[in-house]
C-alpha cells in the first residue's frame, strides 16, 4: 500500500512544492488544505482512514501531533506518522528554494525506525526524605497516601510527635544506585524509641548503617550526594526555600511507583576494550568523562551500571576501540541517516547542503520559535533531531562532509553535556582539514541562531560523496581519504584516538611486553626473528604500551596517516638473532645476550669457569644438554630407594 503524505499550508502561510515529494516514488501527495487542525477536521479524518493510518499516513505537520493522534483514536485506525515541513523548510525566507530540503526530510521520514532496546525498572514507592523536620515533615505528609515514606532528619534534632511514618536521625554517608535500587549508607542513625511516658525520643546513635529505597527526596539544601544529580532517575533534589521547587519535586515523587521501560543506550565488548592489562592502567576516557560515574573499571575492562546511564553517549564517542557503542539509536543508524538525507537533497536539484545537529528539546523550540518569529532556516539548511547531541564525535561530523554536506553546524543547549563535545570537534576539524565548516554554535535567542546560520555561505565540496559503511574508525579513514588529496600523515591534537609509535632503539633491548599486552595488535613481534612490528590504522594511543615498556623506550605520537602504509604492518625496530653456539639456532637478540655475557662471564659465581659461561650462549635444548654431561649434573642421582612398607618391618623381626 502506498504512503500518502497528508498535506497543510496552514493558513495560506507557506508554499508547498508537491513536485519533489512525488518524484520520490514512494508517497503520493494529498491536496493541499489549509486548516487540517481548525476548519478542516473532517477532511483530516477521512484522509487519515483512506490512507490506512499507521505509516502509511505521514502528517506534514508535527505542532498539532497530538491533535492528530486521538483524532486516530477516535477513528479506531493506527497513529500515523509525522513530519515538520512548515517549521523546518515552509517558514522561511528562502521558502522559494526550500524544495530539495523538503524531499530530504520526507526522506528522513520514510526511512524505517529502529526498535529501542529497553529494559524493566521497579519501583515500589519506598521513598527516603532528607531536609531539616519543617521541610521534610511537610512533604511527608503529602507523600504518605501515595509511598511508603522514611524521613531521615539532620542529627541533633528532637524527635518529632509523628507515628504515621518513620522518622530517623542520621547523617548520609554514601548514596549508591538509581531509581528502584538505591542503596544508602548512613552514619549516627538514631532511630524513635516509642516507649515510655512523655515526649518521644531518639535512641543510641550507631554508625555503618544500610538501608535500601526506591526513591531519595533530597530536600537539605545542601550539596547532592550523587554527581549529576539532575541526570539519577528517582534522586529528585529541590532547594528547600523555594516553594514551587518542593512541590514539583513532591509531584514527581508521587508518580515513581510501578514498572518503568528504560532505554538501553550503550553496548559494551569487553575483550576490544583497552581500559588495561596486567593491572597496567591504559585508556580511561570513558570513566573521566562519565558524568553520572555509571562506568567503573572491572580488571582488564570497564563494566557499565545500566541503571545510572544517563545516555549522554559522551563515553561513545571518545572510546578509541569502539567497546562502547551508542545503541539508542546504533551509529549505523546514524551514519545512514547523514548519507540518506545528503542523497535525497542532490537527488531533488540542490546544492551544497548545510546539516544542523540539534537536540529534541532546546534544538527544536529554537528552530520553531526562529520559524514563527524570525527568519528561519535557510533553505539550505537541513535540520538532523537527535535525543541527544553529547554522542555526535568526530566520525559523525567527518561522515556527514563526506556524504557530501558542505558544512555542519552543533546547536549546543545550555544543559547539553560538554565533556566529548569540545575535543570532538577539534579533532573533527583537524581530521577533515576544513575547520571553517566545522562549527559548534550556541545561539541565545532565535534571532542569534539565524544570524549564524544566514551569515554562513559555504560552497560545495569538491569530493564525491561516499557510503559511511563500517564503525566509526573505519568510517573516519573512509571521510578522510576522500576529503583530502594529500596522503601524508599530519599531527593530531594530544589524546587523539588515532596515532603512531615511536621506538627508542637504543633502549629498546625486544623484550615484547608491549606487543603481548597491546589491546588492539597494532604491536606485534616476528616469529622467526627479532622483530617489532607496528600497524598505525590499529593504534588506539591508549597508552599500555608506555606503561608497560621496561625500558621506557616508547613514546606515543598522535596523528593520522591516511596512505594506505597504515593498513600494514611496518617494522620499527629489528636485530640481528644471536645463534646457539652448538646447534646455530638463533634463540635470542644478538646485543641482548652480549650485554648478558658482559655482566655475567666470570663475574658470577655460576659462570665462574668458561664451561660454565658457555652456556649462557646456548639455546635452551643445548643448555640443558650440557648440564646433563657435566661432573656435577643436577638431573644426575643414584637409584631411586624402594618404598619400605609394613611387610619389610614385619620380615625383619620374623628373622630374628
Amino acid at each position: 500500500m502506498s504512503k500518502t503524505l497528508i498535506l497543510c499550508n496552514c493558513s495560506n502561510s507557506m508554499n508547498l512544492d508537491t513536485a519533489h515529494p512525488t518524484a520520490q516514488g514512494e508517497i503520493t501527495c494529498s491536496k493541499i488544505h489549509s486548516g487540517l487542525c481548525t476548519t478542516q477536521t473532517q477532511a483530516a479524518a477521512d484522509l487519515i482512514t483512506a490512507a490506512g493510518g499507521g505509516e502509511n499516513a505521514l502528517i506534514a505537520c508535527q505542532q498539532e501531533q497530538d491533535f492528530f493522534v486521538e483524532l486516530a483514536a477516535e477513528l479506531e485506525t493506527q497513529t500515523p506518522q509525522f513530519v515538520d515541513l512548515r517549521d523546518r523548510a515552509g517558514w522561511s525566507d528562502e521558502a522559494a528554494q526550500a524544495g530539495p530540503k523538503m524531499a530530504a526530510l520526507l526522506a528522513d521520514a520514510l526511512r524505517p525506525q529502529t526498535p529501542t532496546k529497553t529494559f524493566d525498572i521497579t519501583s515500589e514507592g519506598q521513598c527516603l526524605i532528607l531536609g531539616a523536620p519543617n521541610v521534610a515533615l511537610a512533604a511527608a505528609d503529602q507523600l504518605q497516601d501515595f509511598l511508603s515514606v522514611t524521613v531521615l532528619l539532620p542529627s541533633g534534632i528532637t524527635a518529632p510527635e509523628e507515628r504515621r511514618y518513620d522518622v530517623v536521625a542520621g547523617q548520609v554517608k554514601r548514596v549508591t544506585g538509581a531509581l528502584g535500587n538505591f542503596a544508602v549508607e548512613i552514619d549516627a542513625l538514631q532511630q524513635l524509641d516509642p516507649s515510655g511516658r512523655g515526649a518521644l525520643r531518639f535512641g543510641e546513635a550507631r554508625d555503618g548503617a544500610n538501608t535500601i529505597c526506591d526513591i531519595i527526596l533530597d530536600l537539605r539544601g545542601a550539596p547532592a550526594l550523587v554527581p549529576a544529580p539532575e541526570k539519577r532517575e528517582g534522586y529528585l533534589k529541590a532547594d528547600p526555600k523555594s516553594l514551587p521547587a518542593v512541590a514539583a519535586a513532591i509531584l514527581e515523587a508521587s508518580h515513581l511507583v510501578g514498572t518503568f521501560e528504560k532505554p538501553l543506550y550503550l553496548s559494551l565488548e569487553p575483550s576490544i576494550c583497552a581500559h588495561a592489562r596486567a593491572e597496567q592502567t591504559g585508556c580511561t576516557k570513558c570513566l573521566d568523562v562519565c558524568p553520572t560515574s555509571a562506568i567503573r573499571p572491572a580488571g582488564d575492562h570497564v563494566d557499565i551500571d545500566p541503571n545510572i546511564c544517563a545516555g549522554c553517549g559522551s563515553c561513545a564517542a571518545l572510546c578509541p576501540s569502539g567497546a562502547i557503542t551508542y545503541d539508542d539509536p546504533p551509529t549505523s543508524a546514524v551514519f545512514a541517516r547523514l548519507h540518506a538525507l545528503a542523497d535525497a537533497y542532490r537527488a531533488a536539484g540542490g546544492i551544497a547542503p548545510r546539516l544542523l545537529v540539534h537536540d529534541r528539546s532546546f534544538g527544536a523550540e529554537m528552530i520553531a520559535l526562529a520559524a514563527r518569529h524570525e527568519r528561519g532556516l535557510p533553505a539550505a539548511v537541513i535540520p538532523l533531531d537527535l535525543e541527544r547531541i553529547s554522542g555526535f564525535g568526530h566520525a559523525e561530523t567527518l561522515a556527514a562532509l563526506a556524504s557530501g554536506f558542505a558544512s555542519v553546524d552543533i546547536l549546543v543547549a545550555p544543559t547539553t553535556d560538554r565533556g566529548a563535545l569540545d575535543s570532538e570537534m577539534q579533532l573533527a576539524q583537524t581530521l577533515s582539514g576544513t575547520p571553517d565548516r566545522l562549527r559548534l554554535i550556541e545561539p541565545q535567542d532565535p534571532t542569534a541562531l539565524c544570524d549564524l546560520l544566514y551569515t554562513a555561505h559555504p560552497a560545495a565540496l569538491r569530493t564525491n560523496p561516499v557510503l559511511p559503511l563500517g564503525n566509526r574508525r573505519q568510517v573516519t579513514r573512509l571521510a578522510v581519504k576522500a576529503l583530502r588529496d594529500d596522503s601524508t600523515a599530519f599531527t593530531l591534537p594530544e589524546n587523539a584516538p588515532y596515532g603512531s609509535v615511536q621506538v627508542n632503539k637504543d633502549a629498546c633491548t625486544l623484550c615484547l611486553s608491549c606487543a603481548s599486552l597491546c589491546p588492539a595488535g597494532a604491536l606485534g613481534d616476528n616469529p622467526d626473528k627479532p622483530q617489532l612490528r607496528f600497524q598505525e590504522d590499529a593504534c588506539l594511543q591508549c597508552g599500555l604500551c608506555t606503561q608497560v615498556c621496561p625500558e621506557n623506550a616508547i613514546s606515543l605520537v598522535p596523528q593520522f596517516n591516511p596512505s594506505d602504509s597504515a593498513l600494514s604492518q611496518q617494522i620499527v625496530h629489528e636485530e640481528e638473532p644471536f645463534d646457539c653456539i652448538e646447534c646455530g639456532t638463533p634463540f635470542g637478540v644478538k646485543s641482548t645476550i652480549e650485554r648478558i655475557i658482559e655482566k655475567l662471564e666470570g663475574k658470577h659465581p655460576m659462570f665462574a669457569t668458561s664451561d660454565a659461561a658457555k652456556m649462557i650462549r646456548m639455546c635452551d635444548d643445548c643448555r640443558v644438554n650440557a648440564q646433563f654431561h657435566q661432573d656435577n649434573n643436577p638431573f644426575a642421582a643414584g637409584q631411586r630407594p624402594a618404598t619400605r612398607t609394613s611387610d619389610d618391618y614385619f620380615s625383619k623381626r620374623r628373622d630374628h
